[in-house]
């Protein structure tokens, strides 16, 4: 019934006896005819994505017409690179100097929901008939033409844009019978591509879903429903729903799916609001899984948001098939949803597509984000617009990288995805419980200060040997030459090997890669660029590339051209922790103390298996230390991070001494000595390294009472000795002497003067 004050007219179409009534006829559905002027404009074409309203208020779905910032800081958000005149805009705008592709490996662990690092509560299964709507209706303001994307008031008719014929009723009713086999209960939801129903299998007795068409006049959306009768039925995966069957009742196709309880993601974020982000990661690293498989099976899902994974029990479920479709069909609607949709998938939707859907889900489960479809719909909230972002730097990097205007700077597969999205869930969980995640890199040897070090004492200082290196790519074609030559002993011979392997295989790059380390020495060093050249032309994204270039430049101290490299890589692996480590080093060489402290830190927090990282921040808390400012103990505490477990236990615990005992910046106090004192109690070190320490704690003591005499007590005592003059002369005599008998030549007899010299005088 009309609402509207104004008077009724005739229909002024052709053959037609209706009357209009809010601006559409009562028969044909057509609008009224408008000026001749208006009537012969051509029609615009469709727009990319058509419309509806979802979580965000303006949630954008429906069929594709085939017709149609600086990297972050913790802090300012301005980032490292940003205080460098620099950044990471080249991999935001897809440059080929930008980040690197990194490998797809197909080993991350998805045992189980959030891989087992965090434990999420169970949701329920929802009875099947609780979730029954109560009227199934259509809102008007849902209601779009599926070909122009124009609003539509009405439920049925014709679209007053484009004339195409449209109906949003539902066309099964409770206790509709369909192929004889399943009886209706009701409609329980309407989507992009249909209206949902509950059904009952009475052959199987089990419940279902029944998914038939939205816009039952809609012959592009029933063009997609045969498509899926011919596909869908073979896909079978833990993590996906079910497709039962594919029936026709009264002209109009019906999937049936399996039935699945729980909460969708746009069910919890609305109650909830935004989610923690351990638990919006576990939830998107689970359905990666799907993602991989489908696109092992040459499918793309297309249309992936949050209405479309269902949360049941300890696991999801990928809902919703309707948009499926074959990555090599061009002929295929194309399906997606405005704000989470890539700009470039009106061209047609691809693996990257898909993950860029992912991306931009995983964006809103973790923030609110203001103009999700509007003016941020390819874009993010920068670190100073949301502060999440300055509080998790590498989710941010992981979506920056995700969600890059150029498809090829993206991940290229759902495991390689995946695998990053681990290794920052396992960083975001160690800082929320203050305990280490660690686990095994797949693309990055183990630290490497152990190979390094050849004395207790040896001093340990910022050097590009301590970078993790790169693991070869195991797709080489030259994978199987290349490792038999790195097995030769002499470097020579290895490398003369590898030459002829470059010659044998132009397209691999892995012999010119192990050929970087053979030239890895600042006298050498100029030989490397023409080699990481060379992998360049053959590979634009090896992200390889920028790693060797990055220790290259630390080799040869150009630390912010290191900052530059090792900051893109950590942008295309955000992931991994060695990007961090080596940013950390580059950072130090460059004396910026306290970004590599952060840095340092954060690779310790989630993995103490990197002593590079706990040796590094101590030099840089004691490159800190004023009289003003005190930094021994945090230098102190960033040594007692590396476990005993660690073949470097025993260097961090001489390191550690040698901090509370060290004047290079101040001197210590009773309190250092003492602190000192205590960890040689217990150290396993013997000889004359053991002394070495010895001789600093009883010189820096005897030094102490020797100039403020008020101060020796025979109630502190170092190394078990009363702090007085005489007990810390007779301590260092001692030690002088033990250290001369373990000494040859002019050191023994310089020692042995020594010893004499610092007696007390009653004891000569």
């Amino acid at each position: 019934m009309s609402n509207s004050n104004s008077p009724l007219s005739n229909c002024a179409h052709s053959n037609c006896s209706g009357t209009i009534e809010d601006g559409y006829c009562n028969v044909c559905g057509m609008s009224a005819p408008k000026s001749s002027a208006k009537s012969s404009a051509a029609i615009a074409p469709p727009s990319s994505l058509s419309q509806k309203t979802g979580i965000l208020g303006n949630d954008l779905s429906h069929n594709m017409s085939r017709a149609n910032s600086g990297v972050l800081s913790r802090r300012s958000g301005l980032g490292v690179l940003g205080s460098l005149g620099s950044g990471i805009s080249s991999s935001v705008t897809g440059s080929s100097t930008g980040t690197r592709r990194s490998s797809v490996s197909s080993r991350s662990s998805r045992k189980k929901l959030g891989a087992g690092l965090i434990t999420l509560p169970d949701l329920p299964s929802t009875a099947p008939e609780d979730v029954l709507l109560a009227e199934a209706v259509v809102p008007e303001h849902k209601r779009f033409c599926s070909n122009c994307n124009h609003a539509l008031k009405r439920e049925f008719g014709f679209c007053p844009k484009c004339g195409v014929k449209f109906s949003f009723v539902a066309s099964l009713k409770s206790g509709d019978r369909v192929a004889g086999q399943y009886e209706v209960k009701g409609a329980i939801a309407f989507g992009g591509l249909g209206w949902v129903y509950l059904g009952f299998d009475l052959t199987l007795s089990r419940y279902v879903v029944l998914k038939g068409l939205l816009n039952t006049e809609d012959a592009s959306s029933a063009a997609v429903a045969v498509a899926e009768k011919q596909f869908l039925a073979s896909v079978k995966h833990a993590n996906i729903v079910g497709i039962y069957n594919f029936v026709n009742h009264n002209g109009e196709g019906f999937i049936i799916m399996e039935y699945v309880g729980g909460k969708t993601l746009k069910d919890i974020r609305k109650e909830r609001g935004i989610l923690p982000v351990a638990e919006a990661i576990a939830y998107i690293h689970r359905v990666l899984g799907a993602f991989s498989y489908l696109h092992s099976q040459g499918l793309v899902y297309c249309d992936f948001k949050l209405d479309n994974m269902l949360i049941e029990g300890d696991d999801i479920k990928l809902i919703d098939l309707g948009g499926v479709r074959r990555i090599d069909d061009p002929e295929g609607d194309i399906y997606g949803t405005v704000g989470y949709t890539a700009p470039e998938a009106g061209e047609g939707p691809t693996v990257v597509t898909d993950l860029y859907t992912v991306a931009r889900t995983l964006l809103i489960l973790v923030c609110a984000v203001k103009g999700f479809t509007k003016e941020l719909q390819y874009k993010l909230p920068s670190p100073q617009d949301e502060p999440l972002f300055a509080q998790q730097e590498s989710l941010y990097r992981f979506l920056l990288r995700a969600t890059a205007t150029d498809p090829n700077a993206r991940f290229q597969s759902a495991d390689e995805m995946a695998d990053q999205l681990l290794g920052i869930l396992r960083e975001v969980v160690a800082n929320d419980r203050n305990s280490p995640c660690p686990s095994t890199s797949n693309l990055f040897s183990g630290d490497r200060l152990s190979y390094l070090i050849k004395s207790a004492l040896d001093p340990i200082l910022v050097d590009a040997q301590q970078v993790p290196l790169a693991l070869m790519e195991q797709n080489d074609v030259a994978l199987r030459e290349i490792v038999g030559a790195m097995s030769i002993t002499d470097a020579q011979q290895r490398s003369e090997r590898l030459a002829e392997i470059t010659k044998q295989y132009p397209q691999s790059t892995g012999a010119q890669l192990q050929s970087v380390d053979f030239w890895f020495t600042p006298e050498l060093s100029s030989k490397i660029e023409p080699l990481l050249q060379i992998v360049e032309k053959i590979d634009p994204w090896e992200w390889r590339v920028t790693w060797n270039r990055g220790r290259t430049a630390l080799l040869n101290g150009k630390s912010k051209d290191a900052i530059v490299h090792f900051d893109r890589v950590y942008t295309d692996l955000p992931g991994e922790l060695a990007p961090q480590l080596a940013l950390a080093l580059a950072l130090e060489q460059n004396k910026d103390y306290s970004e590599a402290i952060f840095y340092y830190q954060r690779v310790l927090q989630t993995n103490p298996d990197y002593p590079t990282a706990a040796f590094g921040r101590a030099r840089c808390h004691m490159a800190l230390q004023t009289k003003e400012l005190g930094q021994r103990d945090a230098a102190v505490e960033a040594l007692k991070q590396i476990p005993p477990t660690s073949s470097l236990y025993i260097r961090s615990q001489a390191q550690a001494i040698q901090t509370w005992t060290s004047n290079e910046t101040t001197s210590p106090n009773i309190q250092d000595l003492v602190a000192a004192s205590k960890i040689m109690d217990q150290l396993s070190l013997q000889g004359l390294e053991r002394y070495q320490l010895m001789y600093a704690l009883f010189n820096n003591a005897l030094q102490i009472v020797q100039k403020n005499p008020q101060m020796a007590t025979s109630t502190t005592k170092v190394m078990n000795r009363p702090l007085t003059q005489p007990e810390m002369q007779m301590g260092l005599e001692s030690v002088l002497r033990s250290m001369a008998h373990l000494s040859e030549g002019n050191e023994k007899i310089r020692l042995v003067d020594e010893a004499n010299r610092v007696r007390p005088m009653s004891s000569r």
